[in-house]
């Protein structure tokens, strides 16, 4: 008789869904075969469909909340749209940004932070999970902080105030009129929102990025039969265009096409009379890199009528 440990009943709950009692009779029942225990489940009628079980969460609401020179954004995934427009979903989704606010955008250390009313953050996702029925996780959570200036705040597809699908976080350090630094600050942030950048400056893109796209940059420009000398001319010129495409301060600046963002926040410094710059921004889009399991509805509704 294999050894029913609470790991092994921890991965089969996991993978069902189903009670922690029902997955430890499931596994005394076929001795500690994980599969088998899935299937004996599934004909009790006591795990939900292995699919289900599998099902990424990707929807939900992404949540920002700022307080002057300080600012945090964080994702609360559940399956579906639906419980994203649930009153209490939204609730707990804006609790835990502001909660998020006093930390540093450790996602652990928020998870066991405490919760308005009582136990942690991560207590009452659980509590949120058996009350709605539905997978949910607090994915990620970011923080930025200037010591002189704002951080400021832009919400995309807003549900309501600081809760929607694409929330921006940009930090400008200035001496300059915190009214006018948060004007422009909401400005850059819708920027972000729409450019998506994926680095603020040249010095900042990650390197195995740059090196790969040298490498493709490369590979293209050999394609031409041209001269070594002529090739590594063509590559500066790609990776100039490259920087423009992927680094905040060099691409067009959205709100007005002439200019760049960089050169619109020297501008901004003309106009407010003291230097501004850009600290750090933080982009979240909701679902961004969570795999969608794709649905075969037709196979899902023969499997219902028997036929598969």
């Amino acid at each position: 008789m294999a050894e029913i440990t609470a790991a092994l009943v921890k991965e089969l709950r996991d993978k069902t869904g189903a009670g922690m009692m029902d997955c430890k009779k499931a596994l005394n029942e076929n001795d500690g075969d994980i599969e088998a225990s899935v299937d004996w489940l599934r004909s009790q009628g006591l795990a939900a469909a292995a699919k289900k079980s599998g099902r990424a969460a990707s929807e939900g609401l992404v949540g920002v909340v700022a307080d002057g020179s300080k600012g945090a954004v964080i994702e609360l995934n559940a399956e579906t749209d639906f419980v994203a427009r649930n009153e209490t979903f939204q609730e707990v989704a804006e609790a835990i940004s502001k909660i998020a606010l006093v930390g540093n955008g450790d996602i652990d250390a928020l998870k066991a932070a405490e919760y308005p009313g009582g136990g942690t953050v991560a207590e009452q996702l659980t509590h949120q999970i058996v009350t709605i029925g539905e997978n949910m996780d607090l994915r990620r959570s970011a923080v930025l902080e200037v010591e002189n200036g704002v951080v400021s705040t832009y919400m995309h597809n807003a549900m309501k105030p600081g809760l929607g699908k694409i929330g921006v976080l940009v930090a400008l350090e200035s001496t300059g009129d915190a009214a006018a630094l948060d004007g422009l600050g909401k400005q850059v942030a819708m920027h972000v929102a729409a450019a998506n950048p994926l680095a603020l400056s040249r010095d900042d893109v990650n390197q195995d990025d740059l090196d790969r796209e040298k490498a493709i940059l490369m590979e293209q420009a050999r394609d031409s039969g041209k001269p070594e000398e002529i090739i590594e001319k063509m590559v500066e010129g790609r990776l100039r265009k490259y920087y423009e495409e992927i680094c905040l301060l060099e691409q067009t600046y959205v709100i007005d096409t002439d200019s760049t963002v960089g050169k619109a926040i020297e501008a901004a410094a003309g106009e407010i009379g003291a230097p501004i710059t850009i600290k750090g921004f933080v982009r979240f889009a909701l679902g961004d890199g969570v795999e969608k399991e794709e649905e075969d509805f037709a196979a899902e509704v023969a499997a219902v009528a028997g036929t598969s």
